[in-house]
């Protein structure tokens, strides 16, 4: 690892000798090493000069998705403080709803997802919420796929009542859904777009809270507003 961090701070290549000079390393334990190295993919040998191989690339971009995730999830976790409720983040991507984060806690748990998050957009916020920012060609290839069906009786069953409701949501406004995913919990979901992508971030509380769900949402939409950079970084992963 020493000698890859050495490779890497030299962008125009190193020499073997240069290399185990300062890296601290003995020429043949750094010659084996090279080697190794090269064979594997991390690095790359071109006119007695060693650089980063694809291998060392790919494993930089993993670290950093890593990185960018921990960012979201730290972020999330601050709000749901902030807001004292479970909340969730997800996005629309390559036609499925993608969930990327979750915090909550023991005094207030997330939903249990007893019915695939993927498969039933048309009945909980954050699908709704995602399904509102599509247009409608869209959104009609989404319901092809995963057709409206009922979960509880406050599920919407009709497609053409649902596609209505979804081209009414207005720009930056809450998307709310009570009791259409599981009986007893209320969902609020944030719409958020990011260039061409598509996400959300949601709040969910017990029914008998219903009246909290708005309060809920304006705060975690106040506090999403002062770090809106956090979500632009995960989404572009």
């Amino acid at each position: 690892m020493r000698l890859l961090e050495t490779v890497a701070a030299h962008e125009q290549g190193a020499p073997a000798k240069q290399l185990a000079r300062q890296a601290g390393l003995a020429l043949p334990t750094t010659y084996h090493l090279l080697r190794t190295l090269v064979h594997e993919g991390y690095l790359r040998r071109d006119s007695g000069l060693f650089h980063l191989g694809d291998a060392a690339e790919r494993l930089s971009r993993r670290l950093a998705r890593q990185r960018r995730r921990g960012a979201v999830t730290e972020a999330l976790a601050h709000w749901h403080d902030a807001v004292g409720a479970p909340l969730y983040c997800a996005r629309y991507r390559d036609g499925e709803i993608e969930v990327v984060g979750v915090a909550d806690s023991e005094e207030s748990p997330a939903v249990d997802e007893w019915a695939d998050f993927r498969a039933t957009g048309h009945a909980h916020a954050i699908g709704q919420c995602l399904l509102s920012q599509l247009d409608e060609d869209a959104r009609r290839d989404h319901l092809a796929r995963y057709p409206v069906q009922r979960l509880t009786p406050y599920t919407v069953e009709d497609e053409r009542v649902l596609l209505r409701r979804l081209a009414a949501c207005r720009h930056g406004e809450p998307v709310i859904e009570r009791q259409e995913y599981v009986l007893g919990t209320v969902c609020a979901a944030i719409p958020i777009r990011i260039g061409t992508l598509v996400a959300t971030v949601a709040v969910s509380l017990p029914a008998q809270q219903a009246d909290g769900l708005l309060p809920a949402a304006r705060r975690l939409q106040a506090e999403i507003g002062r770090q809106p950079g956090v979500l632009a970084l995960s989404f572009s992963i």
